[in-house]
């Protein structure tokens, strides 16, 4: 069975899940821990007294406490600063995969991405694991999920997916992808995709520097 990751790296690069699979020793760095730790903390982070400077945000300090303020007025703080269950194991039909937040009330689902919101929305690797999650949960409650949630905390933002017929399709397309691969994928070529991938060496993807683009 599909992981949450393995469809988000099959909607990235087939060929980086691919690597994944065959290493089977993929770790998440503490530099990504230590930022995914903000989002349970929202509560005291937002606190007058919270000594911001020490902590991996990625805005100043005074914006930082601002877009926790708007966090607050959020439908979803509830489940954003006081879950029913963290850190779970959901199991669905297709996927499996750890949910960050669960409100088991209305059967919600949130994930926390140690990375930068794009301008809008979420990035779509992280749409399709909000997808994957969301049906996990589903499954598992046999009630209907129709939204989740992508937080972004070194930012203090959050981000809603709806569960949309669109992103249900890409989502049935990693699913279909992560189940084909038996090889190397296809290389991507001239991707910048391909800049922050942690199997760039090995890969064999061609890609050209600035300078030859020029």
């Amino acid at each position: 069975m599909s992981t949450f990751a393995d469809l988000a790296a099959a909607a990235y690069c087939p060929r980086k899940l691919y690597y994944r699979r065959r290493d089977d020793e993929f770790e998440i760095p503490e530099t990504v821990r230590a930022k995914r730790r903000l989002a349970f903390r929202y509560p005291d982070l937002a606190a007058p007294d919270s000594d911001l400077a020490s902590e991996p945000i990625a805005v100043t300090p005074t914006q930082y406490r601002a877009n926790l303020g708007c966090l607050r007025e959020h439908d979803a703080w509830e489940l954003l600063a006081q879950p029913d269950r963290t850190e779970v194991l959901l199991e669905g039909k297709d996927a499996r995969g750890i949910a960050h937040k669960v409100d088991d009330e209305t059967p919600t689902v949130s994930l926390v991405s140690a990375g930068e919101p794009p301008e809008e929305g979420v990035w779509a690797p992280q749409s399709v694991r909000a997808v994957a999650a969301a049906k996990a949960l589903a499954w598992e409650s046999g009630e209907s999920v129709e939204r989740a949630y992508v937080e972004y905390p070194t930012h203090g933002r959050v981000r809603t997916v709806e569960l949309t017929t669109r992103k249900k399709a890409r989502y049935r397309e990693a699913l279909a992808r992560a189940r084909s691969i038996d090889g190397p994928p296809s290389r991507i070529e001239n991707d910048a995709k391909c800049d922050a991938c942690e199997y760039r060496s090995r890969c064999g993807t061609k890609t050209r520097s600035l300078r030859s683009l020029l």
